[in-house]
């Protein structure tokens, strides 16, 4: 019976999947356990791509597990990587499967940077090489059957899938062996084949003969509508592959509609329809001679054949003879059943029995971006937080300072330093005084300098490589369809305009910091001397000792106590809400699981609420207990300064007081400010650093692309034919009569086509009769109006054939027939395309070279030919057909 049909498997490119995907998971995890088990699974995902796509696949179900694993991690990875031209550039460059190349250049290739177009050609390499697993089984074993079957079936699988997704999986056109026409008729393929194992299982289990025809039945028609499909779609008959199916499929629904018929004229034998039975013999005969007159060279009828014929003998015998039952016809018998027992198997992921995700961890794209806006949308709550209550802070030593507390209380004496100064002051040498904030300051330009000179470097990457595509666009113009850098760097430039933005915000906010450095480092300097020095340096004043025991200044004191207390309740309020934490992993995990997507702004606006609900209402109270104790001392201050007795020496007291708590506040707060504009510059050098080697990998892949682009179009340039058309001088448009080509002669490369003049040269005389000779003479002389020099070789493979209008005495061998493919008429048996009778000139085959002269050349004594000789090492080369 006719040979199974396989496909060849695509060939890709080596890529090495280590360095990207590596230097993506050190940028997004944090050093640790899970970040070195990470790494361990890039290791193992890019040897399983060696394994599965680097070497040669033997047709065998151990390859295509490796096939069916790696298309499993393909899909499980997928989501949890950023795979795109702008993130995480991972360049697949696949060959067409059925492309064989040509003379000047490779076989036609296309490179994505799309996990996509890796998954769909992978899957082509697993229904391909199911089809060959399939096509190498015992079909006389029961276990070969069975696995063909299901192969197949696999095969029909993977291909439609593709079909229904390549579109949508790709940002650009296909290969044609991947597009939906070709996997589509593939598919259609693979299932008829499916459907003749099973005919094949019936046929030797021995089942009942009606259900062996209805699957024959169908099977011829899943053949014939691959059969439609590889002739109408107007693409596949470019390839030569399917030039070699299109006869294996006519001549399989033949095959399979005969068999059919056969099966079915067996049941009618038992139900007594003698008749029925013959015409449908007689039918299968028709389509099995059919098969083997037009398609003998792909399959093997004879057994079929034999066994319809001597059914067909003993069924005419038998009615002749003693049934006389009336023979339909054809078109009058009843309609064969059918009974598809096949289906195409769908890609359900994982496909293979033994996955294991090498990623199980590592959480998807996107829970990590819900997880992402979750934090941002958690740290602005606590920042909000936090900040409102370092304001109450600032505001409240703001008021105190304005009013000399609590140093006022405590300078009774009018002549010594304040405990609070002092300890003010220790505070302030503790830290390093004025030394470490002009250090800082001093450190803030060099880091603002290399975020600056990090950012520039990295935009300008990116300008380069779209100047550098902008050319090669000008150039080739229509040639050069790929993504233009401008579009795909959009996202990037963004990145950057908005960290061009944050640096410019960053040097405002230095410039505040040194401003109020600057007003306050006098009294700051003045804080950072010993007690003698304070002492000496502070406006004495008239002693107030007959307020040290009032009730005012209990009062007072009682107070300032309670902002303290109010003060020490917000540091520790302030640690809970840093140290509070929720794990929305899981929670977005389930979401994802449940309901295939995640309402992110929903959760963490619930989850927040929840957690940062309470620490609210604690900051809300204790800004309205800070207002309220404020609104007293403010009070208490009043009556405490009307019994104090003033004078000018005791104002000035309080002021250099009051400059000297106001500056020791300042330096707590400068210093704050440029320990975190230290920190943001430093985390922003980070951040930037990996901004940096995100464009450096956009450009590395888009270079890769750019070489790999121009590699095709050189091949293509050199593809093309290069003689232009172009007008024959006057002197050479005089041309001679063609000279006639041999039947065996080579097919000529393509030539410059030069239009030719009328002939001025009288035409020759008519030509005579042929001889009348015999055939044995005609076998072995040459006839006598011919030259000796151009006598036909004695041993000719195909005989010539007389010219039209030629006697029928004269003519030799019949002229042999050519089985044609289906749908297409035959040559005619009439048809000569080498005749010249009508022109009267005798036919004259073709002489080798190195032989005596060329038919039809010029005689000793004639003119010369009319075109110029070139000698053969200067023939024009042969180039392909466009």
């Amino acid at each position: 019976m006719a040979t199974f049909i396989s496909v060849p498997l695509k060939k890709s490119s080596e890529v090495d999947l280590v360095k990207p995907l590596s230097k993506f998971v050190t940028a997004t995890y944090p050093a640790g356990d899970d970040q070195s088990e990470y790494l361990r699974a890039v290791e193992e995902l890019n040897k399983l791509r060696k394994s599965a796509l680097g070497r040669p696949l033997d047709k065998h179900e151990s390859s295509l597990e490796i096939l069916l694993r790696y298309y499993d991690q393909l899909c499980a990875v997928e989501p949890k990587f950023p795979f795109s031209e702008n993130e995480l550039c991972l360049t697949f460059t696949w060959k067409d499967a059925f492309d064989k190349g040509s003379l000047f250049g490779g076989s036609v290739k296309l490179a994505l940077a799309s996990l996509g177009y890796e998954k769909t050609c992978v899957l082509f390499n697993v229904g391909a090489l199911a089809s060959q697993i399939a096509s190498e089984q015992n079909l006389d074993s029961d276990e070969g059957l069975k696995a063909a079957a299901k192969f197949y079936q696999l095969a029909s699988g993977a291909f439609a899938h593709i079909k229904d997704t390549v579109l949508s999986a790709l940002n650009r056109v296909p290969t044609m062996d991947i597009s939906p026409d070709t996997v589509g008729t593939l598919s259609q393929i693979m299932l008829a084949q499916a459907q003749e194992v099973f005919f094949l299982k019936a046929t030797s289990d021995k089942m009942k003969d009606a259900i062996i025809a209805k699957l024959a039945n169908q099977a011829a028609d899943f053949y014939g509508d691959a059969f439609k499909q590889c002739q109408y779609k107007e693409n596949l008959p470019k390839y030569f592959y399917f030039q070699e199916v299109l006869p294996v499929l006519a001549a399989k629904h033949c095959i399979m509609q005969a068999n059919a018929e056969f099966h079915q004229s067996t049941l009618a034998k038992q139900q007594k329809k003698f008749g029925e039975e013959i015409a449908r013999l007689q039918h299968a005969t028709e389509l099995v001679k059919t098969v083997a007159s037009r398609y003998d060279e792909y399959v093997n009828v004879k057994d079929l054949s034999d066994k319809i014929s001597r059914a067909l003998t003993a069924a005419k015998k038998d009615n002749d003879f003693i049934y006389h039952d009336r023979v339909p016809e054809v078109k009058d018998l009843d309609h064969i059943g059918k009974a598809a027992l096949v289906k195409a198997t769908a890609v359900q992921v994982p496909m293979s029995q033994k996955f294991t995700d090498l990623f199980e961890k590592m959480v998807p794209m996107a829970v990590q971006q819900a997880m992402s806006a979750y934090n941002q949308r958690k740290s602005e709550i606590v920042n909000r937080l936090i900040g409102t209550m370092r304001e109450a802070t600032n505001l409240c030593n703001g008021v105190l300072a304005s009013l000399n507390l609590p140093a006022a209380l405590e300078d009774l004496s009018g002549d010594s330093v304040p405990q609070s100064i002092l300890e003010k002051s220790r505070a302030i040498i503790q830290q390093g005084g004025l030394q470490s904030i002009e250090k800082l300051i001093k450190d803030l330009p060099e880091l603002l300098q290399r975020n600056r000179e990090i950012l520039d470097e990295s935009l300008k990457m990116l300008d380069d490589e779209e100047t550098t595509d902008n050319e090669l666009r000008t150039k080739f113009s229509q040639r050069w369809n790929r993504t233009p850098s401008g579009d795909l760097y959009k996202p990037l430039r963004g990145e950057g305009t908005n960290f061009r933005n944050v640096l410019d915000k960053a040097v405002q906010a230095d410039q505040v910091v040194r401003e109020r450095y600057n007003a306050h480092c006098e009294m700051i300097a003045l804080l950072c001397k010993s007690e003698a020095e304070l002492t000496a340096a502070i406006p004495s004043a008239n002693p107030a000792k007959t307020l040290q025991g009032s009730e005012v200044v209990g009062v007072l004191r009682s107070q300032l106590a309670q902002l303290d207390e109010v003060k020490k309740e917000r540091e520790q309020l302030e640690n809970d809400i840093k140290s509070a934490q929720f794990d929305m992993t899981t929670k977005f995990l389930t979401a994802l699981a449940q309901d295939g997507a995640i309402n992110e702004e929903a959760l963490s606006v619930t989850e927040l609420d929840s957690i940062y609900g309470g620490y609210t209402q604690k900051v809300q109270q204790s800004l309205r207990t800070q207002e309220e104790v404020l609104s007293n001392v403010q009070t208490s201050h009043q009556e405490f300064s009307t019994l104090k007795q003033s004078n000018a020496e005791a104002n000035d007291r309080d002021e250099v007081m009051k400059k000297l708590a106001s500056a020791h506040d300042s330096y707590v707060e400068i210093s704050n400010n440029l320990r975190e504009g230290t920190k943001f510059y430093n985390d922003l050098t980070e951040i930037l650093l990996k901004f940096q080697n995100k464009c450096s990998d956009i450009v590395f892949a888009r270079k890769t692309e750019r070489d790999e682009l121009l590699k095709e179009l050189q091949q293509s340039i050199a593809r093309e034919p290069s003689a232009p058309s172009f007008s024959v001088p006057a002197y050479q448009s005089n041309s001679s009569t063609p000279t006639p080509a041999g039947p065996a002669g080579p097919t000529p490369a393509p030539r410059t086509v030069f239009p030719q003049q009328p002939q001025s040269k009288p035409q020759p005389p008519a030509r005579p009769p042929p001889p009348n000779i015999t055939p044995q003479a005609a076998s072995s002389a040459p006839p006598a109006n011919m030259p000796p020099s151009s006598a036909p070789p004695q041993a000719s493979p195909t005989p010539p054939m007389a010219p039209a209008g030629a006697p029928s005495q004269a003519q030799g061998p019949p002229y042999p027939t050519y089985q044609g493919y289906p749908g297409y008429y035959q040559m005619p048996m009439a048809y000569n395309p080498y005749g010249y009778g009508q022109y009267s000139m005798p036919y004259m085959p073709y002489q080798a070279p190195g032989q005596a002269g060329y038919p039809g050349a010029p005689q000793p004594g004639q003119g010369p030919y009319p075109y110029p000789q070139q000698p053969p090492q200067q023939q024009q080369p042969y180039y392909p057909q466009q």
